[in-house]
C-alpha cells in the first residue's frame, strides 16, 4: 500500500481538497486498494472540524465530496507512516523537515512539485480570500493531483 498525506496549516481547506480530490482520482483510477489517502495540519486548530464549508461547497460542485474528512493534527507516527507527505506550502515543508526524522525526510515534498508550471510554488491559503481564492486553489489542486498519480503509478508501477 502506497501511503499520500496532505499537509496544510489547520486541515479544513488546502489539504482536505488535495484529501478529496486525489482519493476520487485514485478510485477512478481503480487504484484504491494500492494507494491509500489522508490529510492533517500542522496546528490542533480545528480538530475533529469539517473541511471549510467554502472548500467543501467547491469541491461538491465540481463532483467531490469532502463530508467524511475531519481536520487531524500530524503526529511523529505520520513521518514513518506515509510515504509522500506533501506540503501545501514552503512553511509547512520547513516545519515538517525540522519535526521528522532524519530517516524521513525525503518523503517530505512541496505539493507543488508536481505541478508542471508551478514547481517549487506554494499553494496559496484560500482561508481569507473570496470565492476565486477557492476557485484557484482547487484548479491548481486538481492539476497537481493528476500530475502526481501519474508520476506514483510509474515510479511504483501501478
Amino acid at each position: 500500500m502506497i501511503k499520500v498525506l496532505f499537509v496544510c496549516t489547520g486541515n479544513i481547506c488546502r489539504s482536505p481538497t488535495a484529501d478529496g480530490v486525489f482519493r476520487k482520482i485514485v478510485d477512478e483510477a481503480g487504484l484504491s486498494d494500492l494507494i491509500s489517502v489522508d490529510s492533517c495540519g500542522l496546528s490542533a486548530y480545528h480538530v475533529g472540524e469539517l473541511p471549510d464549508p467554502r472548500s467543501s461547497e467547491m469541491a461538491k460542485s465540481r463532483g467531490y465530496d469532502l463530508s467524511d474528512i475531519r481536520s487531524r493534527k500530524i503526529k511523529p507516527s505520520d513521518y514513518v507512516q506515509f510515504d509522500y507527505i506533501l506540503a501545501m506550502d514552503d512553511g509547512h515543508l520547513r516545519d515538517m523537515r525540522r519535526q521528522a526524522p532524519s530517516a524521513n525526510q525525503a518523503k517530505i515534498e512541496l505539493f507543488l512539485d508536481y505541478h508542471p508550471d508551478m514547481v517549487g510554488q506554494s499553494v496559496p491559503d484560500p482561508y481569507y480570500g473570496g470565492t476565486n481564492g477557492f476557485v484557484h486553489v482547487f484548479d491548481m489542486i486538481e492539476q497537481t493531483s493528476n500530475n502526481l498519480l501519474i508520476h506514483i503509478r510509474q515510479k511504483h508501477a501501478l
